[in-house]
């Protein structure tokens, strides 16, 4: 039997720049496509105020994530205390540019025009081709433009532990507060250097796909193997299957997780499949927050998800999970794949 709504336990929070972050954030990538369902932007609002009532403040968009950032300023502007919520965005560099202090100012009070703010809360910055180096020129305009007030605090996103650590190290200390990345039982790549990196310049992780597009819920436990192209999927599913299948194991030992994930929540009084999976990547003390998406009006689990506070995984718990995970090609996907963002590059 499961945790009743009255006995939630409150929020978890931690230190992000200037802002007391919670740590479970809103994820609104969804919004960069109606490949995963749509709904009208009054009840994507909605859904925005919903979370936040909720104690879920903090949202997390990008550049490219279709109206995301206008809808999050239209809600934040109706709200009585605009600074009661925090907005993560992205400028995201995925072909060669030229950098001046004119271009980079300009993607930066774009942000704040869609957001309708007079500054970027957190500004995660992408770099797509590492050969070229305009990454820390970039890095070190945004460092003026944050001096200027135009920006509250600046993260990095899909940034590997090598150039995480370089540019912390060149930039100087408290200036980059975040890096943006996937982590989940299933992507344990973090833990292969990017941990230290956070640890020595005190840089939190950000984690996205901790659910696995949805995978690593009581949803898909005893379920048959999907068809990885019967268009079913969401596109974010198809992603982590092919993940699941492809680089960390195969299906049957997928189960084997579920249903220990099972077991585990049944131990801390019913909670979920997905409620263990994000404790387990929030245990982890180089962990910020998790970002979990949401298709606002479409599918959300606030509720849920609030359960995820209040309790950490013993020792006992963890040794089952190392079970499985010893089992599967999880700790070779550093090789296999490479560092935290290599996918996309």
């Amino acid at each position: 039997m499961s945790r009743s709504q009255s006995s939630y336990p409150s929020r978890e929070t931690f230190v992000l720049g200037p802002f007391t972050a919670p740590r479970l954030w809103t994820g609104l990538w969804q919004l960069s496509s109606n490949a995963w369902g749509s709904a009208s932007a009054s009840k994507i609002r909605q859904g925005m105020a919903r979370h936040a009532d909720m104690g879920y403040n903090a949202f997390d968009m990008a550049d490219h994530y279709g109206s995301a950032e206008i809808l999050f300023g239209q809600f934040r502007e109706s709200l009585p205390s605009p600074d009661s919520v925090i907005g993560a965005t992205k400028w995201c560099v995925f072909r060669h540019t030229e950098l001046s202090h004119t271009i980079v100012e300009a993607a930066v009070r774009e942000r704040m025009k869609r957001m309708r703010t007079t500054s970027v809360d957190l500004l995660q910055f992408h770099w797509q081709d590492y050969s070229d180096l305009g990454y820390l020129t970039a890095l070190q305009i945004l460092q003026d433009l944050q001096a200027e007030g135009l920006i509250k605090a600046v993260g990095l996103c899909n940034f590997d532990a090598k150039r995480t650590g370089q540019i912390c190290t060149q930039l100087g200390p408290g200036f980059i507060v975040s890096n943006q990345v996937q982590f989940s039982l299933i992507d344990t790549r973090p833990l292969h250097g990017m941990a230290d990196v956070c640890e020595t310049h005190n840089v939190k992780l950000l984690t996205y796909g901790t659910l696995c597009g949805g995978f690593l819920s009581d949803k898909w436990l005893n379920q048959p193997e999907p068809d990885l192209y019967s268009g079913n999927l969401t596109p974010s599913q198809r992603k982590y299957l092919d993940m699941i299948l492809k680089a960390w194991g195969n299906w049957a030992l997928f189960q084997s997780l579920l249903a220990v994930l099972r077991d585990i929540g049944n131990r801390h009084g019913g909670l979920s499949i997905a409620n263990i999976a994000t404790r387990w990547v929030l245990d982890h003390h180089f962990v910020g927050a998790v970002i979990i998406g949401a298709r606002l009006g479409v599918s959300e689990h606030p509720v849920d998800n609030q359960q995820v506070y209040g309790f950490r995984l013993s020792e006992d718990d963890n040794r089952a999970i190392e079970a499985v995970q010893d089992r599967s090609n999880g700790r070779r996907m550093i090789s296999t794949i490479g560092d935290c963002g290599e996918e996309y590059r």
